[in-house]
């Protein structure tokens, strides 16, 4: 198994495609400990992993990674507990699209610290950890819409865009001290962000995508396994789009 006894944070745990890469990094051998800001909802999850894979490690926290506080309280009840990190899963985001001319500063607020300050908050909380041990492998999952741009999320694709600066940025500061890190950047994945999309508009985006459909979240899980382990041991400050060909 890749990630055998290693200890893999990831945020947004609690459903889609956080939940997928949680339960793909336990199904590799890790003690996954799953964040979210629902505390009930990040402790069924934890406990449907922990059901669902035979010997798992599975972990929910409590955590609002829009705050620095809660983030730094809850790296610390990680490091206090196992003592070390392996790997970070920075999935935690959130939508709240309008277009331009509509966009409140509410808006773009909660969605650049969620996406942005959130990946900043999180990764910061653990960057001294990880230079103690002098390894690891940091994982931001970003999106297509950082890359492209999208109508009405303009508030989502600067967040996204900013995860991608921040990803190349700390490939190239944290590199040269053994700690790897990159950036997955989904399409259209079967998460329930996407049940608030009208189905006849479902089917028009499956209609652009090459393969034909959407991705499925444990999907990005298998390629997050592969990124936090050592079969990526040479990739660092990647962008790997998973979208079935949509942007090709």
């Amino acid at each position: 198994m890749r990630l055998q006894n290693r200890v893999v944070v990831v945020t947004g745990a609690a459903q889609g495609i956080g939940y997928a890469i949680a339960e793909c990094a336990v199904r590799e051998g890790a003690t996954a400990v799953m964040w979210d800001i629902n505390e009930a909802a990040i402790a069924d999850a934890s406990a449907r992993i922990g059901a669902d894979v035979p010997g798992a490690t599975a972990v929910g926290m409590a955590c609002d990674v829009a705050s620095a506080t809660s983030t730094k309280a809850a790296a610390q009840a990680v490091l206090s507990r196992f003592g070390r990190i392996d790997g970070l899963v920075n999935n935690a985001g959130i939508i709240a699209d309008a277009q331009l001319k509509n966009m409140t500063e509410e808006q773009w607020d909660r969605v650049m610290g969620v996406n942005l300050k959130g990946t900043y908050n999180v990764t910061r909380a653990f960057v001294d950890a990880f230079l103690a041990q002098g390894a690891g492998s940091i994982v931001n999952v970003s999106s297509i819409v950082g890359l492209y741009g999208n109508f009405g999320q303009t508030n989502y694709a600067a967040s996204k865009a900013g995860v991608l600066g921040m990803t190349k940025t700390w490939a190239r500061e944290l590199g040269r001290k053994g700690i790897r890190c990159n950036a997955i950047c989904p399409g259209f994945i079967t998460t329930p962000i996407l049940h608030q999309v009208p189905e006849i508009a479902l089917r028009a985006m499956e209609s652009d995508i090459p393969l034909g459909r959407m991705g499925e979240p444990e999907e990005l899980g298998k390629v997050a396994a592969f990124l936090l382990g050592d079969d990526a041991s040479y990739v660092n400050g990647a962008v790997i789009e998973v979208a079935g060909g949509l942007v090709v």
